[in-house]
């Protein structure tokens, strides 16, 4: 834990973003996830990029004092974010306890994206991992602001920023959505 505590206090912060559209349930689920790394000063702000949501998720985002930006882009909210490295994440997915320290340790390495290892308590069976279609950000994508800016084109998604990089996979656990 010391080693933790040290790193953070000079390390870069991390801003999560996140997609939303009728999310309000799944998105109050992940940020729950997220208290601790913002506890612990890893979490410099949250974004969420809201596509024409009519639930309530402008008052989850709100109440949790993340910053909601509507009918904007992925781009916009990379440009709205204070820190060089970012986590993006899908409403709804879940980080286990423990995941503060590797990500922590990944961005002071500097070591390019990563995302997080699927929860084997949570994991679907065998079959259907095989023949269901998944998000390419269901784990999660941790990247540094340069590399997500040098990909990322006008109108994408985190889904097309996550598709094709091959990505280290981090010692810490997420359930994902669904």
């Amino acid at each position: 834990m010391e080693i933790l505590v040290t790193l953070i206090y000079w390390l870069d912060m991390i801003s999560v973003l996140i997609e939303t559209r009728n999310s309000d349930e799944l998105l109050a689920r992940t940020l729950a996830g997220l208290v601790g790394g913002a506890v612990e000063g890893l979490l410099s702000d949250v974004i969420v990029v809201d596509y024409g949501s009519s639930d309530q998720t402008h008052r989850v985002a709100d109440a949790a004092g993340c910053i909601f930006l509507q009918d904007q882009t992925l781009i916009d909210g990379f440009r709205r974010a204070r820190s060089e490295w970012f986590l993006l994440i899908e409403p709804g997915a879940r980080l286990l306890d423990g995941w503060i320290e590797p990500v922590a340790v990944h961005v002071e390495r500097a070591q390019g994206p990563a995302c997080f290892t699927c929860s084997h308590a949570h994991r679907k069976p065998l079959f259907n991992r095989l023949f269901s279609k998944r998000s390419p950000i269901a784990d999660g994508l941790l990247i540094s602001k340069r590399q997500a800016m040098a990909l990322l084109k006008p109108e994408k998604k985190a889904a097309d920023l996550a598709r094709g990089l091959a990505m280290k996979r981090l010692r810490a656990e997420i359930i994902p959505t669904g």
